[in-house]
């Protein structure tokens, strides 16, 4: 462990030292080496707890998402140097500062065994991803976006800091692997808990900040967002959800409001004319599927929400470079003024297809294996629910389709000079696609059974 943490934390001094010419190659050279060290983790078996230190150590639950995180840095780096081509050297040493402390905290967070320790790196992952959003934004929404992303994390993290305490107060220990059980039912305690990764999730109802977050991000912003930083709601509740008694009134209205929202944002998704708005509204859908899957606590649930987390990680992460890259050639968001991008970009329009096709989860993607096991655990928990989820997916196919001859279809504006992609560009599609076909091949390194 501390053999990848040591030198992730390096990284953060290394983007003020490091000189000019040679900062992007030698980052992305580091972090490349990082993320390979990193699938050591995923080697079974996986059901051994890897301790490194009292504080730190990982298990099967943060191990595909620690695997994840470190997968998506060097990527993320080498999709944002078009972005970077036109800023100051300060400016561009400070935007990688920004990612590599980010990772930092986000290893951290996913490998502490004490929850007050993940609450710190937790919150902490706020500031690196603000600054983010609100410098390299597009528009000057994104100071709103900003707002949004920090009061709506902020407003929910201070009952979860109590509710640590208050824990800490009574059972003289904070050590995820060594907390009992509660057996009494503690209403308050729980929403408490609870609420702070609802809201990261994103749960539909608390879900405004994560749309405008993504529509002002840059493309590194929204692939860290969209892959990482929604799954840490997700970690967060397997791992305090046991130690919480749930009871039937607590879970019920959290489980209808997850499944419903799947349905309203996949029909927002619909009418949807911004690109990364259309894509944002879809992770929530995903991530509405992930909480549900969460709260009915039995094994075959959680083993779907981690199979969908990492699925819908890398999907919506190559979407997110999708789009960035039909921006950088359109200069807009607008699907409709996107249309006959298949004629001019073939190529592209192949990996769009595979991208899409990923995302409504056709055979034999883990997509639909992770969807699956959660629409079968949720029908054995009650059959009604089968007639939410296969709305949902069937709106999901709908979306997917609609996004996808939206844009390639049609005839070209008139006054648009579309170059055509880079090695880089496609690079960055195929480190996507390799992971996907290799988790497709060996599903069993991110199941928790």
């Amino acid at each position: 462990m501390l053999k990848i943490l040591i030198p992730t934390i390096m990284l953060i001094p290394s983007t003020t030292l490091v000189k000019k010419n040679t900062l992007h190659p030698s980052l992305l050279i580091y972090s490349t080496i990082l993320a390979t060290l990193s699938l050591q983790w995923l080697k079974p078996p996986m059901t051994l707890i890897k301790h490194s230190n009292p504080y730190l150590s990982i298990d099967q639950i943060s191990a595909p998402l620690l695997t994840l995180s470190y997968w998506l840095l060097p990527i993320a780096i080498l999709a944002s140097q078009n972005h970077l081509k036109y800023t100051t050297e300060m400016q561009t040493r400070t935007f990688l500062t920004c990612l590599t402390t980010l990772q930092t905290l986000l290893t951290l967070a996913l490998s502490s065994t004490n929850l007050i320790l993940f609450f710190i790196m937790f919150e902490a992952t706020l500031i690196p991803t603000m600054i983010i959003i609100t410098r390299w934004g597009n528009q000057k929404e994104r100071l709103t976006a900003g707002m949004y992303f920090m009061f709506y994390t902020l407003i929910s993290s201070m009952p979860l800091l109590i509710a640590l305490l208050m824990m800490n107060y009574k059972m003289n220990n904070l050590n995820v692997m060594l907390m009992p059980t509660t057996n009494k039912s503690n209403t308050i305690m729980w929403l408490a808990c609870t609420m702070a990764f609802m809201i990261k999730m994103p749960l539909y109802g608390l879900h405004l900040w994560l749309p405008k977050a993504h529509v002002e991000a840059p493309i590194a912003g929204s692939m860290i967002l969209a892959a990482v930083l929604l799954k840490l709601g997700g970690y967060g509740m397997m791992r305090i959800s046991p130690m919480l008694c749930l009871t039937k009134t607590l879970y019920y209205p959290f489980i209808i409001l997850a499944l419903w929202g799947m349905i309203m944002t996949s029909l927002i998704c619909l009418r949807q004319p911004d690109l990364k708005s259309l894509i944002a509204y879809s992770s929530i859908s995903h991530m509405g599927l992930v909480i549900a899957a969460t709260m009915i606590q039995t094994p075959s649930s959680l083993t779907g929400a981690m199979i969908l987390m990492v699925a819908h990680g890398i999907t919506s992460s190559m979407l997110f470079c999708l789009a960035n890259m039909m921006y950088e050639r359109t200069h807009t968001r607008t699907l409709t003024m996107m249309q006959g991008i298949q004629t001019t970009l073939p190529l592209m329009t192949a990996f769009w297809l595979t991208a899409n096709l990923t995302n409504m989860a056709i055979p034999p993607t883990i997509n639909l294996m992770g969807e699956i096991t959660i629409a079968t655990a949720m029908f054995n928990w009650s059959p009604p629910t089968l007639i939410l989820t296969g709305s949902a997916a069937t709106i999901t196919a709908i979306y997917s389709m609609y996004m996808f001859s939206a844009i390639q279809q049609g005839k070209t504006q008139k006054d648009m000079m579309i170059y055509p992609p880079q090695t880089r560009e496609y690079l960055v599609l195929m480190l996507h696609v390799v992971p996907m076909i290799l988790l497709l091949i060996n599903p069993q390194t991110i199941t928790l059974a």
